[in-house]
């Protein structure tokens, strides 16, 4: 990154180090980087680092082009609220990653008129291999909305959605994507034991194939459904697999799974936007 801005983050829990980690990785200067945060034993590992630390968060938005709240959704508004001030003096840009925190409650609890990003990320982001979706205010510059890219790319992958709702439905996908997939390693693997494997055959081979798909979907010029398609010949074994699948209804039960998981993140934001 060149001129590279000062990024601040409000919280130095695991998803804010697994950004961290990422810039450093990526060549961002430690020392434009400020870590705000209550618990010493975290500021004295990130200060070896050679970040700058404080367990003042004004501080660090005073210094910093971008701050990145890295805070539980519910105490959010008491920690957006205490940073007002410094908000109104000195407009950096902030960046949300906490889940359900509406752009409008942000705003105005950070005293209105502030330029802010929401952003989903996962938690592969911890091992860089992160899928974020983001959202900006109308306030927001196409060098903030860069910047911001940026951020979140050096842990992964970083996509723009078209509205602020969308963000649910990357919560679905993306956002818990994760445990369905953990979910479906465990169902394999318990019934690879069944089958007569040991546990630990079972399970890695479970994992590898999963790490397998996903490197071949993520690289391939055709989707999954040709993908699969090219797997599954006619009377072979791999279609008797998908053919049980599809008479159990999985694709109707991964969509009503999502539809769920969506539904609750819009229920969850109206409780934590409410004041």
């Amino acid at each position: 990154m060149s001129q590279q801005p000062v990024i601040a983050f409000i919280g130095a829990g695991n998803m804010a180090r697994a950004i961290i980690g990422g810039l450093l990785e990526n060549g961002f200067a430690a020392a434009n980087i400020w870590a705000a945060e209550p618990d010493a034993s975290r500021l004295q590992d990130l200060a070896e680092q050679g970040l700058k630390t404080t367990s003042d968060n004004n501080e660090a938005v005073a210094a910093a082009d971008m701050v990145i709240l890295a805070v539980k959704p519910q105490i959010m508004q008491a920690v957006a609220s205490e940073l007002a001030d410094a908000a109104q003096k000195h407009q950096p840009l902030f960046v949300s990653i906490a889940a359900g925190i509406s752009l409008d409650a942000l705003d105005r609890w950070l005293g209105g008129n502030a330029a802010v990003v929401r952003c989903m990320p996962n938690t592969p982001s911890l091992v860089q291999t992160g899928a974020s979706g983001l959202f900006a205010n109308a306030r927001v510059s196409e060098q903030q909305r860069n910047l911001a890219t940026q951020a979140m790319e050096a842990v992964g992958i970083a996509l723009w959605v078209q509205n602020e709702a969308e963000l649910d439905v990357v919560t679905a996908i993306s956002g818990s994507g994760p445990a369905y997939y953990f979910l479906m390693m465990e169902a394999m693997t318990a019934a690879g034991t069944k089958l007569g494997l040991s546990e630990e055959t079972a399970r890695g081979l479970t994992l590898q194939t999963a790490l397998g798909a996903a490197r071949m979907a993520s690289s391939s010029d055709v989707d999954a459904a040709e993908l699969r398609r090219r797997v599954t010949s006619p009377k072979g074994t791999t279609e008797q697999a998908i053919l049980t699948f599809q008479a159990e209804g999985l694709e109707a039960i991964v969509e009503k799974a999502m539809v769920a998981c969506r539904d609750r993140a819009e229920a969850m934001a109206a409780e934590l936007c409410k004041d």
